[in-house]
């Protein structure tokens, strides 16, 4: 598979039954290998037990839905670049030369307690295909663990600081 990282959003509805997820609610979500890279599927407990599916996932987990928030203006002059902001644009540019800032940066989150990992499968390039999902807005990340070496960490460290303005 060419793209190594990417975020699906958490659905709001039962891929099967279509039934809004209410908060709160225990929900599988299943990633699927589709064409041009990985599909994001969530079910209600009750279909995922139920509803029979001619594809295997390539990973799935449960979570508890949370209702996102009513949506709150924010007059902020400037917007501050988080760890966060910054991981979603460096995936949406999917950058090669990125690929350890990327891995960096979710690993950062994810000892911060906004990403835990799910699931991690071996990728073709030798790496790990690590499986995020975010905390708050249950949206997957997949990032590609590139095994850095530990000669390496100070460099990426520097892109990382560089990249946060720091």
């Amino acid at each position: 598979m060419a793209q190594e990282w990417n975020i699906r959003p958490r659905g709001h509805v039962c891929a099967a039954c279509g039934r809004q997820f209410e908060d709160k609610q225990q929900y599988v979500s299943a990633l699927r290998d589709a064409e041009g890279g990985y599909e994001r599927l969530d079910y209600c407990m009750k279909c995922w037990r139920d509803t029979p599916r001619d594809w295997e996932p390539f990973s799935f987990w449960e979570g508890e839905y949370a209702a996102p928030p009513p949506a709150a203006e924010k007059n902020e002059p400037v917007k501050k670049e988080t760890a966060e902001d910054l991981l979603r644009d460096l995936i949406a540019k999917d950058d090669p030369e990125m690929r350890n800032a990327v891995y960096v940066l979710a690993v950062m989150l994810e000892r911060g307690k906004q990403l835990v990992e799910r699931d991690a499968k071996p990728h073709e390039s030798g790496g790990i295909l690590r499986i995020y999902e975010h905390r708050k807005s249950g949206d997957t990340f997949t990032v590609l663990d590139p095994r850095l070496r530990l000669d390496q960490l100070g460099e990426v460290q520097q892109q990382v600081i560089g990249l946060l303005g720091g």
